[in-house]
């Protein structure tokens, strides 16, 4: 079995087997290469000691800020390569870092320290395939499996939980039963586990081909990183807008839009809120009056627990208000929700509309989707036109209105009057007409 190695790494791997150590390279690199797929980065393991590792790279730019853990980080052309000794770790006391690493010279003691057997290979060209778990054939299988006693694996670092279920979604793995039993079993460890670092791991799962499949079958370990989503598991919508519970709509609709973590995660919560606002008219059908702007502050509570940035959360936050705006043919409409929304999020709208459309009944969906082709249609031309939508746009500025003897507390609001009569067209954005209009409002005419 034959792996193309990257040139610089080789170089590596050679620079300590001419010096007399084993090396190879280790990990994920290997599982996809292995896949056909070129990987984003390559570690190396040796039986070099730090002290010898460093005496090697002598020479090298390194840095050596995990030396006492074994890992010399060697650059080169700019690029970093981390060489590790193979290790033991000792004892994990809080369900994430070991207390202790223990250097060996036994590569097979190391890779049995790791989370999943296809994450469990060595491969150097001297050497070939290093494999003693079994992870090159689990590949050919498609199966994720844990290395050794899964309990042990997930309450070493439970953040394995989420990443299992990362791989699952993008390599399209089936989990092997023994290793999914233990992470429903171990789920409630993520509790130990910080927000950011979950967070990495989430939008990983989200952003896979194969999402579905995993927030269908481990929908309970999603809810125990974001607890609000298990109040959308079972909720019947009762409503001929839908075929789906609440969440297997959200499972549709992640699944339908492209996989951009901000859409993604937009379409994970859009209807979060939707069992709050619930009501059930006399015909027994359901509506969710509201939802949005629940479903929006449930959001900003998770985004702040997950330390989301900002910028991410802003933005997903200005989707989930919007996802069910009804576009009505209206030009003026599309200018009030690209008020709302700025140029960038608006291109942002139609896809997520798309995608909550995809995930509901059949009923009047063609005439819902044309609305949405419509509305994009009329935002373009709105663009291209360069149509007043802002306040920056106007073509008037707070010193007009001050010019005309308005205090600085009528500024704002005389400047939102005149962008609303722009909008709804019963003024054109010219100077002279603006501050005519503006001189009438202070007057009180």
């Amino acid at each position: 079995m034959k792996i193309d190695i990257d040139s610089k790494a080789n170089f590596i791997i050679h620079t300590l087997q001419n010096s007399g150590f084993e090396a190879y390279a280790v990990g994920g690199c290997v599982r996809n290469a292995l896949l056909g797929l070129v990987p984003n980065d390559w570690d190396i393991c040796t039986n070099a000691l730090p002290e010898q590792m460093r005496e090697v790279f002598r020479g090298f730019q390194t840095l050596d800020f995990g030396l006492k853990h074994g890992t010399l980080a060697v650059l080169s052309d700019g690029e970093k390569y981390e060489v590790t000794t193979y290790r033991i770790d000792g004892a994990y006391a809080d369900n994430r870092h070991p207390e202790s690493v223990t250097f060996t010279g036994d590569l097979a003691l190391d890779l049995s320290r790791r989370d999943f057997t296809v994450n469990a290979m060595a491969y150097s060209d001297e050497l070939g395939l290093a494999d003693p778990f079994g992870g090159a054939e689990d590949l050919k299988r498609n199966l994720l499996r844990c290395v050794g006693n899964p309990d042990n694996r997930f309450h070493e670092d439970a953040l394995r939980i989420l990443r299992g279920l990362r791989f699952a979604s993008a390599y399209g793995f089936t989990v092997e039963s023994e290793t999914a039993k233990a992470i429903h079993r171990n789920a409630a460890l993520l509790h130990n586990i910080a927000g950011e670092r979950i967070r990495e791991e989430l939008l990983g799962i989200l952003c896979g081909a194969h999402v579905a499949e995993v927030l269908t079958e481990f929908r309970d370990v999603i809810a125990v990183v974001i607890p609000e989503l298990s109040e959308t598991f079972d909720f019947e919508q009762r409503n001929k807008h839908h075929c789906y519970d609440v969440w297997q709509h959200i499972v549709h609709a992640v699944a339908a839009v492209e996989n951009q973590p901000v859409l993604r995660v937009a379409m994970l919560l859009h209807d979060i809120g939707k069992p709050r606002a619930c009501t059930t008219d006399d015909m027994g059908c359901n509506h969710f009056k509201g939802h949005q702007e629940i479903s929006a502050q449930m959001a900003e509570g998770i985004f702040r627990r997950l330390h989301f940035s900002n910028e991410f959360s802003q933005t997903c936050l200005q989707l989930i208000r919007c996802h069910d705006v009804r576009f009505n043919g209206s030009a003026k409409q599309v200018r009030r929700v690209l008020q709302a929304l700025g140029e960038d999020n608006m291109h942002l709208l139609f896809p997520v509309q798309r995608a909550d459309l995809a995930a509901q009944s059949d009923y009047r969906r063609e005439e819902k989707l044309a609305a949405v082709d419509t509305a994009q249609r009329q935002s373009e031309e709105i663009l291209a036109q360069n149509q007043c939508f802002s306040l920056k746009q106007l073509a008037v500025d707070g010193n007009d209105i001050l010019s005309l003897g308005a205090k600085s507390r009528e500024v704002g609001r005389i400047l939102n009057f005149l962008l609303d009569e722009v909008i709804e067209e019963r003024l054109p954005n010219e100077r002279e007409a603006l501050l005519d209009r503006a001189g009438e409002a202070l007057s009180g005419k």
